[in-house]
């Protein structure tokens, strides 16, 4: 059976999935077989793709009129193909970029395959990337990651006060500047140091 998934960014009706809609039941996807997103593709939340997938049975075949209205980027793209593959549910891209992609056909597959090594590609590539630019921070003195929001002259009062029953939470989140959120990634509400506060001293 050939299940259908469209999507547009915007929810305000200034974007519709008319031309992906007409392009989904020439190719023979029924209307009742068709899921619809309202939302960005890097929206995580994405309740028609959820139900669509979840929908696939073995034998099946997953239609999109083109490749990015899948997926949030290529590895998001791969993983979620190649699920699709291990449970039996065919994938086919009917125009744009990645048009060649059906993995119900061998020809389909190796384009799929092309895809998957690309993306393993970027992802080794930005490890490397990150990797050097920590490297480089800390050749310069400098390390990497969130800034601290506590100095360490403020840690140690977090944990003095925190240990004290008779703190106010808030009066002490007003003082150091920060929210309690920040607060609790330092210590804990009996005045335990955590890690964050722990890496922040031995700087």
């Amino acid at each position: 059976m050939l299940v259908g998934y469209v999507r547009v960014s915007k929810a305000d009706g200034s974007q519709t999935t008319n031309l992906q809609l007409d392009a989904l039941k020439a190719h023979g996807v029924q209307q009742e077989y068709i899921y619809e997103d309202y939302a960005s593709g890097r929206n995580d939340k994405r309740p028609g793709l959820e139900a669509c997938l979840k929908s696939l049975r073995e034998h099946d075949v997953l239609v999109v009129w083109k490749l990015d209205r899948l997926g949030r980027n290529l590895s998001h793209l791969v993983k979620t193909i190649t699920d699709l593959t291990q449970r039996k549910i065919g994938f086919r891209i009917l125009s744009g970029q990645g048009a060649q992609i059906d993995t119900t056909t061998a020809a389909g597959r190796l384009t799929f395959g092309i895809f998957a090594s690309l993306a393993e590609f970027e992802s080794d590539l930005i490890s490397e990337r990150i990797k050097a630019g920590l490297a480089a921070a800390r050749a310069r003195g400098t390390n990497g990651g969130r800034k601290f929001r506590l100095s360490k002259a403020q840690v140690r009062l977090a944990e003095v006060a925190m240990k004290n029953r008779d703190t106010s939470v808030g009066d002490l989140c007003k003082e150091l500047k920060i929210t309690r959120n920040t607060l609790y990634q330092y210590v804990s509400p009996t005045g335990e140091l955590r890690q964050r506060a722990i890496k922040r001293l031995e700087l």
